[in-house]
């Protein structure tokens, strides 16, 4: 159960349960309870096969005995668990340090313990980079998406899985040193988040730790890039993603590294409002994805790209798709892994207390301090509690800014298309079909016909009629 639970999203249900299960806690026991109670009982168990001297036999059987390879994830995760405070420290000291790889003696004490415990060197030094990598990745991923919608949380289990497969022991035996094969298309309206969810993602790829500097290989600070392609010309787009030689085109003085040649091996380069560059643009983005290669504008040397690609647009990328203006063998190689960033109209539907939440993650960001402020009270006067947020969370995060400045927010005047009023607001709708609509909307947010049913208090057979009859659905009930 202990290798399970190392093995599972820890933003999913499904680890809670396992980690309840395991120590025998309620659910209504306290996460950092149930963390110490959950250690404490691996600890009874792993502690007397040390003492005995049975531990390290273990340990260099785990890759043939099924048996012997729990016991070794249990101890990995009693280790992790150890020095999780150190890494968090660590993570904290390279933000404000940047570019530079802090140093991190814990680091080496960390890899001589696992080797003490049976891990041969190597491995011992792998899955040291693999603890540095699940923290950051738990890291940024709590602290930058935060919100407690369903939406959210299932945004964030997206996004760990992104990182380290759905299954992360897969990832372990196998897939840890070629995640750069798995380009990523993050998709959502403008102002969602969609770069953050981008730098969560890039900023967790795995950086090897290098003993003899007791340093990791690279900053993660590093090995995130990011580029905005709507803001190039297209003549400029490719110097900018691919580099030039010098005298390659007029005005090229000197020789220019593009994004992808100062992209690292353990980075990753963010491609952002990608349904904007043109087809030719599209084409030799598509052969840097299929051969892993590029060459700067006036050369025909080929430059290996060994980073991970993520993409990102607010417009709907199958209108694009249809209409000609997007490549479909461009899609499918990005599109290792599509993930929706939901908007903030959303969010607040499906938890009325996400707005408060996120107004005061913002001002905590703005102010640096937790210190309350009527920002909500004065949003509600002002907007209404049911503004439609079009700007959705960069909307909102400048709202606050103005009511910082001028104690007041009215809302954005100009309606954004996605913001038209539906035909049942303007009354178009009988009354079956209002119920029809009403199923298939709240079917959108919970995915499942018995949870609408106790929403409407309608039969869940009534249910299911009234959402294949509006829109044919092939999801499980």
């Amino acid at each position: 159960m202990v290798s399970a639970a190392a093995f599972t999203n820890p933003f999913s249900d499904e680890r809670i349960e396992i980690d309840r299960k395991i120590v025998g806690a309620s659910s209504q026991t306290d996460w950092d309870d149930l963390l110490e109670l959950l250690l404490k009982t691996v600890s009874e168990k792993i502690n007397p096969l040390e003492k005995r001297g049975e531990l390290q036999p273990l340990i260099h059987r785990a890759d043939l005995d099924e048996n012997a390879q729990s016991i070794a994830t249990s101890l990995l995760f009693l280790v992790f668990h150890e020095y999780i405070d150190q890494f968090d420290i660590l993570i904290e000291q390279q933000l404000i340090a940047g570019d530079d790889s802090c140093r991190a003696p814990f680091a080496l004490t960390c890899m001589e313990q696992l080797e003490q415990s049976g891990f041969r060197r190597s491995d011992a030094c792998r899955f040291v980079g693999m603890f540095y990598q699940i923290r950051r990745a738990y890291y940024f991923i709590s602290k930058d998406l935060v919100g407690n919608s369903r939406c959210m949380k299932k945004l964030r289990a997206q996004l760990w899985d992104n990182i380290f497969t759905h299954d992360i022991s897969w990832y372990v035996r196998c897939l840890w040193d070629k995640m750069e094969d798995f380009s990523t298309l993050l998709l959502g309206e403008t102002g969602t988040g969609k770069g953050a969810a981008a730098a969560a993602i890039g900023r967790s790829g795995f950086i090897p730790f290098n003993p003899k500097t007791q340093r990791f290989e690279e900053s993660f600070t590093r090995a995130f890039i990011s580029i905005n392609l709507s803001q190039y010309p297209e003549t400029l787009i490719e110097s900018e993603l691919f580099g030039h030689r010098k005298g390659a085109f007029t005005g090229a003085v000197e020789k220019h590294d593009g994004l992808f040649a100062r992209c690292s091996p353990h980075g990753a380069i963010f491609l952002d409002e990608i349904g904007d560059v043109s087809i030719p643009v599209q084409i030799k983005l598509l052969q840097v994805l299929q051969e892993r290669t590029f060459s700067a504008v006036g050369s025909h040397e080929k430059i290996r790209f060994k980073g991970r690609v993520i993409a990102a647009t607010n417009k709907p990328i199958d209108q694009l798709r249809l209409n000609g203006s997007f490549r479909d063998d461009f899609y499918y190689r990005l599109c290792s892994d599509l993930i929706v960033v939901p908007p903030l109209r959303q969010r607040i539907r499906e938890a009325p207390s996400e707005l408060e939440n996120l107004i005061f993650h913002l001002v905590k960001r703005i102010c640096g301090t937790g210190i309350k402020l009527p920002v909500l009270r004065i949003l509600k006067e002002t907007c209404g509690k049911n503004y439609a947020w079009p700007g959705n969370v960069r909307e909102l995060e400048q709202a606050i800014r103005r009511i910082l400045l001028t104690g007041t927010y009215a809302g954005d005047s100009i309606t954004q298309p996605t913001q038209k009023k539906q035909p049942h607001q303007l009354g178009d709708l009988t009354a079956r079909e209002l119920v029809e609509k009403y199923c298939c909307d709240l079917y959108e947010i919970y995915e499942n016909y018995g949870e609408v049913a106790r929403k409407t208090g309608l039969d869940w057979r009534t249910v299911k009629r009234n959402i294949q009859k509006t829109k044919p659905v092939s999801k499980n009930p």
